[in-house]
């Protein structure tokens, strides 16, 4: 990012926040957030839900200076989401169940899939505002169709007209700068809004790795006839100057290569601009409740970038990129309740996705020094060897109905059945130069089929403080193959991925309601799974099983102190799978082995004392196990632990934070490129950030 560009949205962040930022209300003793909708869509009691949902309060985020999704999910049992990877710094990879995938997993905003039909759009995801996120384990609800299948992130702003009127502003390391305000106005109490606006500039200890974006959410509500109208207004800028991953040598790390040497071209980013609309209405009807919501969102993405020959004779191959991402939503349901004890939601949806994207390479474009010492020349110099293009359509459309019924206060049986209608066409080209030899292919798919669900559970004793419920779930699924836009030519469209998942768990609170567990044991047979082969396209590679435990603890030990604990046990192993032997060239099959980046032993320790005013602590520490770094299992990393920490202190409305992320300042590899030819994306640095802040009510 040039200089005049990082002074201008420096600026545009101090003027935006010119008062300074926080909270009065110290955490309740109240365990758990009582009410979830990710796997209903309606409010339903989380102790009455048959799976394993893990919730983390907007104030708690605060309270811990999470900024991104590894922070929010560090606590959360058996995830991880380490920040980065080939998507930018502003990205994340996430991992559920020992799956570490970007897109195997739906994020949703506010009800909406955030990506559309194509993959989870997590550059553009923000936690400013948010009243809290729920984190779902295993396949979507029958109500989000054939989008994951290891988990469910679902991010959940407060209403219009609710949202707390409050300012952040903090000063890092690396001269970084980052803010946030938020207003809300509810004095007509037909008409309700709220806007939120945030940006950032931040620099990392690779001195050409930046980060710089700005995000502004408009929500609005008001009374329309016998029911409500919501609205939702979202537009983001991301600019990103991307690090490198390091090359893998055999059994570990390059070692001919600095810790963070970055061979992108001079002129190297990845630029999104995305404008998302959403519209909402709710009203009572004779069928029930009725509620629809439509959306529509349009990115616009520049990606340039270079990447190390796996020789490593310093040949660098380079891509330029130009993408726009065009998708819509729509979903009509009815919920209604059937006597006193089961509630119906009968539904029908429509996601679907445009997307289109020309990539202009330089294969072998220019040689760097493996010393980092000189600066590689912009993509725009070079000469372009090969030139491909991309366009797909998708349509996913679905009918489905979920039956949540309660015969006592002990039982709980919950059933979905969903009908599945998947198209998807698509154009691919490639051209080499300079002989101008084209190749383009045509290609067209579509399939309707089910998916299910059935979960039941039963509570131990009376309804009161106290309690343990007893579930089981089954749920089976299916997923179109992911689009990665990579350089590489994929005229072909894989077969969806298919996924079976048996889950057995218990649940409670104890203390009188100042504790809250849950415990979980797990079961996924897949098939068709969509990986990254060596020459940077993607393939199905056969299938994996994902076993394991997983359990979270909460206690409140008083009204401003409260202790978490998760663990997990993971054992992720392919189960028929072949891959080209770096040695013999020859394939071999790596059928049990671990999954590549899957810890078998994931753990996290959590402390937040929040009174209302005086001293403020917060110390979250995750410890990810050994794993392997490549699918034969003969690269083998030891574990890490990673410790964020924050001290603060608050004084009437007004709060001052001193932060740190990723306090031992480990470099531990923790995701694999997908275009880099068996490199590898370090954790990031540690960061240290200065926090003020005011809140106004």
């Amino acid at each position: 990012m040039g200089q005049s560009t990082g002074l201008l949205v420096k600026a545009k962040i101090v003027i935006g926040v010119c008062y300074l930022a926080l909270y009065t209300q110290p955490l309740l003793a109240q365990a758990v957030d009582p009410v979830v909708i990710t796997a209903t869509r309606v409010p339903e009691p989380l102790d009455r839900l048959p799976a394993m949902l893990s919730v983390v309060s907007g104030r708690e985020l605060i309270d811990r200076n999470a900024d991104d999704m590894a922070g929010a999910l560090s606590l959360v049992a058996g995830a991880e989401a380490p920040s980065g990877g080939d998507k930018g710094p502003s990205s994340a990879v996430p991992s559920f169940w020992g799956l570490h995938e970007f897109d195997a997993f739906l994020l949703v905003v506010d009800g909406v899939p955030w990506g559309g039909a194509f993959n989870p759009a997590i550059t553009t995801f923000n936690l400013t505002g948010l009243e809290r996120l729920e984190v779902l384990k295993g396949s979507a609800p029958v109500m989000y169709g054939a989008t994951s299948f290891v988990g469910v992130v679902q991010a959940l702003h407060y209403p219009a007209g609710l949202t707390p009127t409050e300012a952040l502003i903090s000063y890092g390391t690396y001269g970084s700068l980052r803010g946030s305000a938020s207003v809300s106005s509810a004095d007509n109490a037909s008409v309700r809004q709220s806007l939120i606006v945030s940006g950032e500039s931040r620099g990392y200890a690779d001195s050409r790795e930046q980060t710089a974006n700005a995000h502004l959410l408009y929500r609005g509500a008001m009374d329309v006839g016998v029911g409500q109208l919501r609205f939702d207004a979202n537009v983001a800028h991301v600019h990103d100057v991307p690090t490198s991953p390091v090359p893998r040598i055999g059994a570990g790390l390059a070692s001919l290569t600095p810790i963070d040497l970055n061979v992108n071209p001079a002129d190297s980013r990845i630029d999104e601009d995305q404008y998302h609309f959403a519209l909402g209405y709710t009203q009572a009807t004779a069928l029930g409740q009725w509620d629809t919501l439509v959306s529509f969102s349009h990115s616009n993405l520049t990606d340039i970038r270079g990447f190390l020959e796996p020789e490593l004779t310093g040949a660098v191959d380079t891509q330029n990129q130009q993408r726009s991402i065009t998708d819509g939503y729509l979903d009509t349901h009815f919920a209604d309740a059937i006597g006193e004890r089961a509630t119906l939601v009968v539904g029908a949806d429509l996601l679907y996705g445009h997307g289109a994207q020309t990539t202009l390479n330089s294969n072998g474009g220019y040689s760097v020094s493996l010393d980092g010492s000189v600066v590689p020349p912009p993509a725009s110099s070079l000469f372009v060897n090969e030139r491909g293009t991309i366009e797909d359509w998708r349509w996913f459309a679905g009918a489905y109905s979920q039956l949540d019924w309660k015969p006592d206060d002990h039982w709980a049986v919950m059933t979905g059945l969903r009908v599945n209608s998947v198209s998807e066409r698509k154009n691919a080209s490639v051209q080499s130069l300079p002989d101008l030899a084209l190749e383009a292919q045509r290609v067209s798919k579509s399939l309707v089929r089910p998916t299910e669900t059935v979960g039941v559970s039963y509570r131990l004793g009376a309804a009161t403080h106290d309690e343990v419920v007893i579930y089981a779930d089954y749920r089976n699924a299916f997923k179109p193959s992911a689009l990665d836009f990579g350089p590489d030519y994929t005229p072909d469209l894989l077969s969806p991925e298919t996924a079976t998942t048996y889950e057995f768990g218990v649940k409670g609170t104890a203390a009188q309601g100042r504790m809250s567990y849950q415990v979980a044991a797990f079961w996924l047979d897949f098939t068709n799974l969509v990986v990254a082969t060596t020459s940077g396209s993607l393939a199905n590679a056969g299938g994996e099983t994902l076993r394991g435990f997983e359990g979270e603890l909460r206690f409140a030990l008083t009204s401003d102190l409260v202790v978490q604990a998760s663990g997990a046990f993971h054992n992720a192993r392919f189960s028929q799978y072949e891959v080209t032997d770096d040695a013999t060239g020859n394939l071999v099959s790596v059928a049990g082995k671990q999954l590549t980046l899957a810890p078998r032993v994931l753990a996290g320790l959590g402390l937040m004392y929040a009174p209302s005013q005086g001293i403020h602590l917060a110390v979250s520490a995750r410890y990810v196990g050994r794993r392997y770094l490549d699918e034969q299992n003969e690269a083998e990393v030891g574990g890490y632990t990673n410790i964020d920490a924050s001290v603060g202190y608050l004084f009437g409305r007004s709060k001052v934070t001193l932060n740190a992320t990723n306090l031992s300042n480990q470099r531990p590899p923790v995701t694999l490129s997908e275009f880099g030819s068996g490199s590898l994306y370090l954790l990031a640095g540690r960061q240290l950030w200065l926090t003020c802040g005011y809140r106004w009510r």
